[in-house]
Order: structure tokens, then C-alpha cells, then sequence
């Protein structure tokens, strides 16, 4: 039995598939901590994992709340934004992320943690692996993520991404000269550090199934698209009466979510939300979110957050975010989909769904009206063909096992250090 820890941030999304695999990795004999916001404790813990909480910060500040609105979109400007959170936030955490490893066989990174978690695990002599949530690497066929996945073209999609991952180096420069003196490693500059890591990557596993996302042809061999990690449902969760009664009320309805986005949007959101379903006459179930979306009707059920692998395979059609651990769920459920981008990686992942056949279009935030939506919703419901596309995917899904190769790099990876 190893003592694994797994490092991650951000919001619930980031979270629950490390839940998820941590689970496979308990059930496969290792045990398992779970470093993360402490605002996570209950999930990670409910799970039957040990939780490591890390300091948050605080939302109601002023600075804090203006640069997580700046964050909240896409583009490079939304990306440096995000990476200027991250400095306050990674900050704060560093002395408990040493903490939590100091006990470590291994430790798994979650991509935003990667820079530092490499050298507290370097410093602490024990191996470590990055596990993305999204493509990582720069490839020729893949736009950055940082541009939500735009295509540039062979030479600038590799270009922009390196020239991304550059600038984070520099602004985290600080952060890491902090950390390095902290474990007891030897100072070196943001672009010193990057040539050595470069020079020796890592193993990279993404938690994404190849059936949704080929692997480029051009990563190196050492990264690797593995397959989800589904978060476990709640122990001991049993759906609301009033959701099981509107269920059983007539025909499935249509999801409505954003999970953890849309907060600075509330007002479009909500307008155009209750246009869409006045016009469709589409019954459905909208989830109030960080956005709290107050949209009520006679055929509306408004509700707070319900496990997606209960949920999804009861309607008709999912309108949400395109957010990583969402897009997967709905594709698991077998459902047809409308994704509303708003920002980061979620363009991608809306192609990805419309390139999939599941979803008519996309509708970002620019073109998002009521009518547009309502009209995306009739072809989703209506026409068999996407629901087809989706439970053909839904059945590959099936016989994947994400967590099968993450434990088997473990037992690689602690076997060379023993």
C-alpha cells in the first residue's frame, strides 16, 4: 500500500474527479489524501477519503472579487487573470501543500499545481505525476486552452501555448522562490526552472477519454489520454421528493446549469433562460448555481445542486457550460447537449460537442439570446440523431476505466524510487 496525495485547486469541477479516482485508488489498497480549499472537506472526506484543507481566499474582497470577474471569461487577458488569482491563492497554500506531502509515496498533480508540486515532491524525494483535466500539452492540432481551444494553425497553436506557459513561470516567480526556500532547494530563475522541467517531463495522464478527445499525434510519449475519473455519488444521497414528483409529472425535461460560472452574468443569464423555455414549452429543471439563477414557472423546478449520474439520464437534453466534469457527465448520460461557453476551456469543449454530433451548436455568450436558445433546445429534443450520437458515445464511455492506468503508473513510479 502506497500513501498517495493528490494536489488540486479550483472549483468544484477541478475537484470531484480527483474524488473520484481517489476512490479507485482506495479500493485498489492505497490510501489516499486529498490536498485542496478547505471549502472541499466534506466532499473529499463524504467520500472516504482524508482531506488536507489548504487556506481560501477570502471572496468578499474587493481586489479578490474584481480579478476572479476578469478571470471568468476567455483569452489571454481572462488567462493572466486567472494566473493572478492563482499567485494570491498558491501564496497562502504553500506551507500546507509541503504539509500534506510530508508523508507522501507519491504525489499526483492537478495541472494548476503542477509547477509547485514538482518541487516539493523533488525536494521531498518522492515521484510525482501531473493529471490534467484538460489537454495540456501544446500539440500542431490543438488550439491553447488558454484561447479556449481557437485553432491558430499547426505553428501558432504550439507558439501561443509555450509562450502562455512561459509567462506563468515569470509570474509565479515569486511564489516559486518562496517555495524553493522554504523545502530546502537551491534558488533558481523562472526560466531555469522551466528548461529543467521541460527537459525532463513528466508523466502526464489526462483524465479525458480519447473517445471525446483523439490524442494528438505529436505528444510525447510520456503523456497520456487515460479515461474519466467519475465522481462518486454521495453517501447516503437520495433525490429530493419534490424533484422525484416533477420527474413523474409528465414528459423528461431539460437541464438548465452553470455550475460554478455565470455569476457576473446573472441578469443575461436569467432573461434569456426564461425566454428560451416560455418559447420551447420544453419542461425543465434549472439549477441555481454560483449565479443563483431565480427562474420559476409552472413546468420550472428549481434546484441546487443533484449528482449528475442520477440526474442526466432522466431528461431530455443538458444546457449548461461546457465546463470539463459537465460535458463529461452528459456524454456518460447519453443525453443530447447545448453548451453555453463562457469562458476558459469551455469554447473547446462546446466544439468538441457540436464536432461529436451530440449538440446542434454552440452558443457563447456574445450570440446567447433567448430565441437562439429555445431553437437549439427543439432540434437537441427533437431530432433522434443527436440523442443516437450520444448514447453511441455514452456505451464507449462504459468500457473505459480512467483509474486502470493512473494505478498502474503509481506502482511503476514507487517501485523505481524504492
Amino acid at each position: 500500500m502506497s500513501r498517495v496525495v493528490i494536489l488540486t485547486a479550483g472549483s468544484h469541477g477541478d475537484v470531484a474527479p480527483y474524488v473520484g479516482l481517489g476512490v479507485e485508488l482506495r479500493a485498489a489498497g492505497h490510501h489516499v489524501t486529498i490536498a485542496v480549499s478547505e471549502r472541499f472537506h466534506e466532499l473529499v472526506t463524504g467520500a472516504g477519503l482524508a482531506c488536507h484543507s489548504l487556506p481560501d481566499l477570502d471572496v468578499q474582497d474587493k481586489v479578490v472579487s474584481e480579478t476572479a470577474d476578469a478571470a471568468n471569461n476567455t483569452g489571454a487577458k481572462a488567462a493572466f487573470a486567472l494566473i493572478r488569482l492563482g499567485v494570491e491563492v498558491f501564496r497562502r497554500q504553500l506551507p500546507e501543500m509541503v504539509e500534506a506531502v510530508r508523508q507522501a509515496d507519491v504525489l499526483l498533480c492537478s495541472h494548476p499545481t503542477v509547477l509547485f508540486g514538482r518541487q516539493i515532491a523533488e525536494a521531498a524525494r518522492i515521484p510525482c505525476a501531473v493529471l490534467p483535466l484538460q489537454p495540456g500539452e501544446p500539440s500542431r492540432y490543438l488550439g491553447p486552452m488558454v484561447l479556449g481551444g481557437r485553432n491558430l494553425g499547426p505553428a501558432l497553436n504550439v507558439a501561443v501555448a509555450k509562450m502562455v506557459a512561459r509567462g506563468g513561470y515569470r509570474m509565479f516567480a515569486g511564489v516559486v522562490r518562496d517555495l524553493r526556500a522554504r523545502v530546502g532547494l537551491p534558488p533558481l530563475s523562472p526560466s531555469a526552472v522551466r528548461r529543467r522541467y521541460e527537459a525532463i517531463p513528466l508523466r502526464s495522464l489526462h483524465g479525458v477519454s480519447p473517445v471525446v478527445v483523439p490524442r494528438p499525434a505529436d505528444w510525447p510519449e510520456t503523456t497520456e489520454m487515460v479515461g474519466y475519473w467519475w465522481p462518486p455519488r454521495p453517501a447516503g444521497w437520495e433525490p429530493p421528493a419534490e424533484l422525484v414528483d416533477f420527474l413523474a409529472a409528465g414528459p423528461p425535461p431539460v437541464y438548465v446549469g452553470f455550475g460554478s460560472m455565470g455569476a457576473n452574468r446573472r441578469a443575461q443569464l436569467e432573461t434569456v433562460v426564461r425566454e428560451a423555455l416560455a418559447q420551447s414549452g420544453l419542461r425543465a429543471i434549472v439549477h441555481r448555481g454560483w449565479a443563483e439563477l431565480a427562474v420559476e414557472g409552472d413546468d420550472i423546478l428549481p434546484v441546487d445542486h443533484v449528482p449528475h449520474d442520477w440526474l442526466f439520464p432522466r431528461v431530455s437534453a443538458v444546457v449548461h457550460h461546457a465546463g470539463a466534469g459537465t460535458t463529461a457527465a452528459g456524454l456518460r448520460a447519453g443525453v443530447p447537449a447545448v453548451p453555453v461557453p463562457l469562458a476558459h476551456d469551455q469554447p473547446f469543449w462546446a466544439n468538441r460537442l457540436v464536432a461529436l454530433g451530440v449538440a446542434p451548436c454552440a452558443l457563447p455568450t456574445k450570440q446567447l439570446t433567448g430565441e437562439r436558445l429555445a431553437g437549439a433546445l427543439a432540434t437537441a429534443v427533437g431530432d433522434p440523431l443527436f440523442r443516437e450520437r450520444a448514447a453511441d458515445i455514452a456505451r464507449r464511455l462504459e468500457q473505459e476505466n480512467g483509474a486502470t492506468r493512473v494505478l498502474e503508473v503509481i506502482e511503476k513510479l514507487v517501485a523505481r524510487e524504492g
